[in-house]
């Protein structure tokens, strides 16, 4: 026998996706911050761009987009037997997965060149992702638009950085580096 769900069972099952996936985002998010960050002497060498705003916006900004993300990713999650359900949350969690490698590549590795290619890479699946979501709930595309601008600020300020140390970076007297190699 086939049953609708009641507006209350709809409201229901996007709460427990909402409990679920806000901090597994939040978690994942912190979890990859871990693998580097801009508290190394190399980062703190560089010459900072212009459009390079002050370090608070970037944890401020972050969790209100992980926030986001987690509610976009429960209103798709909760869309039970959508067309491309399991796809979009498919392509959308690889797309988050190479976003959040971007620190460990570019702090961590030290890499400006790579974490270009790892940000447009990561757009480039999320604007993929943001398609996929619009087709089961449009609400959820939407949520992910201010994510979709972030990385897209993201890939331009790193290419800012490429542009202002074209060297990659100024090394001390002894030539050493610290590097992060996974």
């Amino acid at each position: 026998m086939n049953v609708l769900a009641s507006k209350a069972q709809l409201r229901a099952s996007f709460l427990r996706w909402a409990l679920f996936m806000v901090p597994l985002v939040l978690l994942i998010g912190f979890t990859a911050g871990q693998f580097g960050g801009p508290n190394t002497p190399w980062f703190a060498s560089l010459a900072k761009p212009a459009i390079y705003p002050p370090p608070a916006v970037f944890g401020i900004v972050w969790s209100i987009l992980f926030v986001l993300i987690g509610l976009a990713l429960a209103l798709v999650a909760s869309a039970w037997g959508a067309a491309r359900r399991a796809l979009a949350l498919g392509v959308f969690a690889v797309q988050f997965l190479i976003t959040q490698s971007w620190s460990a590549v570019f702090f961590g590795m030290q890499d400006m060149q790579g974490g270009l290619i790892v940000i447009g890479t990561a757009a480039v699946l999320l604007l993929v992702a943001i398609a996929l979501f619009w087709r089961i709930r449009r609400v959820a595309a939407l949520l992910l638009l201010p994510y979709l601008a972030w990385v897209g600020f993201a890939g331009t300020l790193n290419y800012a950085f490429i542009q202002a140390n074209p060297d990659g970076g100024p090394r001390d007297a002894s030539g050493a580096q610290t590097r992060v190699r996974l």
